[in-house]
C-alpha cells in the first residue's frame, strides 16, 4: 500500500526557515520522479517542486531561489528546504509522485500519481 507522509510544517515568522519532510513507503520511490504541491486557503492547490528520478529539479518561479527540493533515495525520504519564507508561502504542503519525471518508470509511476498524504500545515507570519 502506497503511504506518503509530510512532515516539517509548523508556524515561523517572514524570513524564517523550515524543512518539509516525505516518507514514502510501498513502493519504489528512487524509481519516481516526486514533486511538492502546495494549496492555500481558497485557492487551487499548485505545484512548487520536482525533483526527477535522476535528480534534476524544477521550482515554481515564486519559490527559485528560496526553496531546495531533494531526495535521499536509502531513507525513502524526500525534502523541501524552504528559506527566506514569505506570507504567501502560507499553504498546506504535499508531496506526490510525477510520472512525468519518471524516465522509463512511467508506466509505473503514472499508478502512484494519485496517492496524496495528509499534508504538513505551514503558516508564515509577518
Amino acid at each position: 500500500q502506497v503511504q506518503l507522509v509530510e512532515s516539517g510544517g509548523g508556524t515561523v515568522q517572514a524570513g524564517g526557515s523550515l524543512k518539509l519532510s516525505c516518507a514514502a513507503s510501498g513502493y519504489m520511490f528512487s524509481s519516481c520522479g516526486m514533486g511538492w504541491y502546495r494549496q492555500a486557503p481558497g485557492k487551487e492547490r499548485e505545484l512548487v517542486s520536482t525533483i526527477s528520478s535522476d535528480d534534476t529539479t524544477n521550482y515554481a518561479d515564486s519559490v527559485k531561489g528560496r526553496f531546495t527540493i531533494s531526495r535521499d533515495n536509502a531513507k525513502n525520504t524526500l525534502y523541501l528546504q524552504m528559506n527566506s519564507l514569505k506570507t504567501e508561502d502560507t499553504a498546506v504542503y504535499y508531496c506526490a509522485a510525477d510520472p512525468e519525471i519518471s524516465g522509463a518508470y512511467y508506466d509505473y509511476c503514472v499508478r502512484i500519481k494519485n496517492s496524496w498524504g495528509q499534508g504538513t500545515q505551514v503558516t508564515v507570519s509577518s
